[in-house]
Formats: structure tokens, C-alpha cells, sequence
């Protein structure tokens, strides 16, 4: 047994050590989404150019600042459940599900781009709500809307530059 398991299986806090390894594992996963659509964001951020610049640039300012506060929440909760949180470039490169991107894209790539990383999220909380929800873990289950609800919400924004 590693040392991280030894000290995870001595909390008690009415979550099985098997539950709270899954939803830590689904957790990390979050959390390197999050970070990924963060370093892309803040990308973008330095790199729009083109009519909507002024617009662009501040939107995705907003955006990598407050997903910067999330990439903490979500790492304290798997702390807070007994485990690591992941936290180099090479973990987050085996367990995110957002692609990275080529050189600067254009300005409608980069809202598709962030569009589809908002949604990337949204989907990896999705996929661990149920097993935080089946577990009694409400302070993850109350994470994970919270990210929904937000992430579904910048998607929604973002997307609504691309029509036309």
C-alpha cells in the first residue's frame, strides 16, 4: 500500500475510502480541465487580435480569472478527501480531455476552441457528480454544480459571438 493510500484510508468523514478514491480520481480529472481551459484562456487572452480585440481581450480575462480560483477549489477538495492533487503539466497533459491548440489560432477559432473547453468541463463534472451524489458527498456534489452551472454559462456567452 503507498503512503498516500496508508494516510487516505485514516479519514473518517462517512465516505468510503473506495468512494472517495473514485471521486478524487474524477476530481483530478476536473481538475486538469480546469487548468488546461485555463492556460488556454489566458493564451487567448495575450494573443486576440482583430475587430472584436477590446471585447475578446476582456471577456477572456474574466474568464482565466475566475477559472484561476476554481483550479484551487477543486484541488482543496481532493485534499480534502485524503489524496494528491495532481499538479504538474505532464499529469494534467495524461488526464485532461481538452485539446491543445496550434500555434494562435483566429479569433473565431479561439472562441470555438474556448467554447468546446467550457463544455469540456462541464462534461468531466457530469461524469463525477453521479458517484460524488451516490457517496452522501454534497460538498462535491455542491462543487460540481457550481462549476456546471458556470462553465455552461460561459459556454452560452461565448457561443452566442459566433452567430452571425
Amino acid at each position: 500500500m503507498s503512503k498516500a493510500s496508508k494516510k487516505a484510508s485514516t479519514i473518517d468523514i462517512g465516505i468510503s475510502d473506495a468512494d472517495r478514491k473514485k471521486i478524487a480520481a474524477g476530481l483530478s480529472r476536473m481538475l486538469a480541465d480546469t487548468y488546461t481551459l485555463y492556460l488556454k484562456t489566458h493564451n487567448f487572452h495575450w494573443n486576440v487580435t482583430g475587430p472584436m480585440f477590446q471585447t475578446l481581450h476582456l471577456m477572456f480575462m474574466a474568464q482565466y480569472n475566475e477559472i484561476w480560483m476554481a483550479v484551487d477549489t477543486v484541488a482543496e477538495r481532493i485534499r480534502a478527501l485524503g489524496y494528491p492533487a495532481p499538479g504538474t503539466y505532464k499529469e494534467f497533459a495524461a488526464l485532461t480531455s481538452i485539446k491543445d491548440s496550434n500555434g494562435v489560432p483566429n479569433a473565431r477559432d479561439m472562441i470555438k476552441q474556448l467554447v468546446a473547453g467550457q463544455e469540456a468541463v462541464t462534461r468531466t463534472a457530469r461524469e463525477v457528480l453521479p458517484v460524488a451524489e451516490k457517496a452522501g458527498d454534497q460538498p462535491t456534489v455542491d462543487l460540481l454544480s457550481a462549476r456546471m452551472e458556470v462553465h455552461e454559462k460561459n459556454a452560452w456567452m461565448l457561443r452566442s459571438l459566433l452567430e452571425e
